[in-house]
C-alpha cells in the first residue's frame, strides 16, 4: 500500500493549495490605483503595465517546456515537477517584493519598462504553478480530465477572492501591504507544498466519487466567499468578526486533505487499483474519425494541403503513444488548421474577458460606483470565474461521457459573452453587477475547455506546451482590448488635470467593439465545432468507455 503523503490524492490536495494562492494577478484591481498615483501613470501607462502581467500570466511556453523536460526524467536531481515549482516560487517573490519596493519608495521610481518587466516576472510565476497542477492532475486523472482541469482552473479562479480575504482581514484596507503578501504568501505556499506534487500512474473505480468531493469543497468555499463578499459590502465587520470568518475560510481549505485521507483508506481496501498505462492492449475498432485520418482531412490547413496530409497520413506512427493516445507536439499541433482555431476564439475569448477585469476598477469609478462597491466587484469577478471554470470542466466532462462535443460548450459561452460585454456597455444602474456575472462566468469557461480540448486532440504529452502556447491569445487580445482601445477611447475622452473620466461615455464604444469581436469567436469555436465532431464521437468517447 503506498504511503499516505506519496499518493495522487494527497498530490491533488497540495495543487489545490497552490492554486488558491497562484493567481495573484487577479487582485490587479485591489493595488492598481496606488500603482498608478505613486508612479504617476495615466490610464494608457497602467493598462500597458497590466498587459506585462497578462502576458506574464498567460505565456507560459517556458514553463509547459521546463515541466515536459524535467517530467522525462525518471531519476536524477533536477527532475519532477518540483523543479517547475520552485522556478515560479522565485520569480513571484523577486516580481511582487520589487514592485512593493517601488511603490513604498525604498528604490528610486523605474522606468515603465523596468515596472513592466517586474510586473512580468511575477504574474509569470502563475504560468509555473498552474502547469504543474493542470498537468499533472490530467495525468492523474485521464478519464476524467474535464473534472480536474475544472476544479485546478476553479481553485485558480477562486485565489483572487481569497487573497482578498487576506488583504481585507490582515492589510486592513492598506494595498501597500498587500502587494509584500503577493510576494510572500505563493512563494511560502507553493515550496511547502511542492514535494508531495507528484505524477502517478494509478487509476481507481472510486476516483470519480472523491473527485466530486473535491468539486463539492470547492463549491462550498466560493458560497461561502460570495456570502462574505456580500456581507462586507452591506455590512461594516468589526475587525474579531473579519479574523473569525477568515480564520473559518482556512479551516473550509484544509478539507480536501480530509478528502484526501478518505480517498487514500478507500484504495486500501481495494486492490482495483492498476496502473494507467496498463490499458487493454488490443487496438480500437476501426472509427469514422480513423477514415477521415486515412483521407488527410483531419488537421489539414487550407493552402497547405501538403503538410496538412501529411501528419494525418504519418498519425499510426507518430501520433500514437503507449497508451492508445493522440501525441502531437507543438510543431505538428501548429500546422492544424484545429490550433489556429483554437487561438482565434481564445484572442476573442480571454481577451476580451481580461481587458474587463483589467479595467473593472476604473469603470466603476466612472459609473460613480463607491470604493466598497468597486472592491466587491473585483473580488465577485473571482466568484464567477470560479463558477465557469469549475463549471464547464464538471459538465462537459459529464455530457463528454453522454457523446456531447466538448467544443460545443465553448460555442456557447463565446455567444453569451457577446451578451456580456453588451450589459457592461450599456451603463445603466447595476450593470456592472450583472455584467460581471455573465462575463466573468464565460471567461472562466474558456480557462476550463480549451486546456481540456488541448489534451483531448493533441494528446497529454506535450498537452503543458501546446495549451500555454494557445494561452498567449489572452494577453494578445488582452492587449488589443486594453491598451488600443480601451485605454486610447479614455485617455481622448478624459478631461482634467487627474485625466479621469466619468459617464457612460468612457467604456460604452469599447465595449460595443468587444462584443462584435466576441461575435467573431462564436463564430471561429462553431466552426471548430463542426471540425470535430467526428472525432468526439470515435477516438474520444471510445476511449473514455474503456476507461
Amino acid at each position: 500500500m503506498e504511503s499516505f503523503l506519496h499518493t495522487k490524492w494527497i498530490s491533488t490536495a497540495a495543487s489545490i493549495w497552490i492554486q488558491c494562492t497562484g493567481g495573484a494577478s487577479y487582485t490587479f484591481g485591489i493595488y492598481s490605483s496606488i500603482l498608478k498615483s505613486s508612479q504617476s501613470y495615466d490610464q494608457s501607462t497602467l493598462d500597458t503595465v497590466s498587459v506585462f502581467k497578462d502576458i506574464g500570466a498567460n505565456v507560459g511556453i517556458l514553463s509547459g517546456l521546463l515541466y515536459s523536460t524535467v517530467t522525462a526524467r525518471r531519476s536524477g536531481l533536477l527532475s519532477g515537477p518540483w523543479v517547475v515549482l520552485v522556478t515560479g516560487a522565485v520569480q513571484c517573490f523577486v516580481g511582487y517584493f520589487f514592485i512593493w519596493a517601488s511603490v513604498v519608495g525604498l528604490i528610486g521610481q523605474p522606468p515603465v519598462p523596468v515596472m513592466c518587466l517586474f510586473m512580468l516576472l511575477a504574474a509569470h510565476a502563475q504560468t509555473f504553478f498552474n502547469t504543474v497542477n493542470v498537468v499533472s492532475g490530467v495525468q492523474n486523472f485521464q478519464s476524467f480530465s474535464g473534472t480536474i482541469v475544472g476544479i485546478m482552473k476553479g481553485f485558480l479562479g477562486l485565489s483572487g477572492a481569497l487573497l482578498i480575504q487576506v488583504y481585507n482581514t490582515i492589510c486592513q484596507g492598506d494595498p501597500t501591504t498587500f502587494i509584500l503578501i503577493l510576494a510572500i504568501t505563493p512563494t511560502l505556499v507553493s515550496l511547502s507544498l511542492m514535494p508531495f506534487v507528484k505524477i502517478h500512474g494509478t487509476t481507481s473505480v472510486s476516483d470519480k466519487k472523491h473527485l466530486n468531493g473535491f468539486s463539492y469543497i470547492a463549491l462550498i468555499v466560493a458560497a461561502y466567499l460570495m456570502v462574505i463578499i456580500i456581507f462586507e459590502n452591506v455590512f461594516v465587520l468589526p475587525s474579531w468578526a473579519q479574523i473569525v470568518t477568515f480564520v473559518f475560510l482556512l479551516a473550509l481549505l484544509a478539507s480536501p486533505f480530509g478528502i484526501a485521507f478518505k480517498a487514500y483508506g478507500d484504495s486500501g481496501w481495494s486492490s482495483l487499483e492498476t496502473s494507467c498505462l496498463m490499458y487493454d492492449p488490443k487496438p480500437m475498432p476501426p472509427t469514422e474519425y480513423d477514415e477521415v485520418q486515412e483521407q488527410g482531412e483531419y488537421g489539414e490547413i487550407r493552402g497547405e494541403p501538403d503538410q496538412g496530409k501529411s501528419i494525418a497520413l504519418s498519425s499510426d506512427v507518430n501520433l500514437l503513444d503507449d497508451q492508445d493516445d493522440i501525441v502531437f507536439d507543438l510543431s505538428k499541433a501548429m500546422l492544424t488548421a484545429d490550433f489556429w482555431l483554437l487561438f482565434i476564439a481564445m484572442i476573442c475569448g480571454m481577451g476580451s474577458g481580461l481587458a474587463t477585469i483589467n479595467n473593472i476598477s476604473q469603470i466603476g469609478e466612472s459609473l460613480g460606483y463607491s470604493t466598497v462597491e468597486r472592491s466587491s466587484l473585483v473580488a465577485l469577478w473571482s466568484i464567477w470565474n470560479f463558477l465557469g471554470r469549475f463549471g464547464a470542466g464538471f459538465l462537459s466532462d459529464i455530457l463528454l461521457h453522454k457523446g456531447w462535443a466538448r467544443p460545443s460548450f465553448m460555442v456557447i459561452t463565446l455567444a453569451t459573452l457577446t451578451f456580456g460585454h453588451l450589459i457592461v456597455a450599456s451603463g445603466f444602474p447595476g450593470n456592472l453587477y450583472i455584467g460581471s456575472i455573465v462575463v466573468g462566468i464565460c471567461y472562466g469557461s474558456q480557462w476550463s475547455l480549451m486546456p481540456t480540448i488541448t489534451a483531448e486532440i493533441f494528446g497529454v504529452r506535450h498537452m503543458g506546451t501546446i495549451f500555454n502556447t494557445i494561452a498567449i491569445a489572452s494577453p494578445i487580445g488582452s492587449y488589443i482590448f486594453s491598451v488600443r482601445i480601451i485605454g486610447y477611447i479614455y485617455d481622448k475622452v478624459a478631461t482634467g488635470e487627474d485625466k479621469s473620466c466619468y459617464g457612460t461615455r468612457c467604456f460604452m464604444i469599447s465595449f460595443f467593439i468587444m462584443a462584435s469581436v466576441a461575435l467573431l469567436g462564436f463564430l471561429v469555436a462553431f466552426v471548430l465545432f463542426i471540425r470535430t465532431r467526428k472525432f468526439y464521437g470515435g477516438i474520444v468517447v471510445q476511449r473514455l468507455g474503456r476507461s
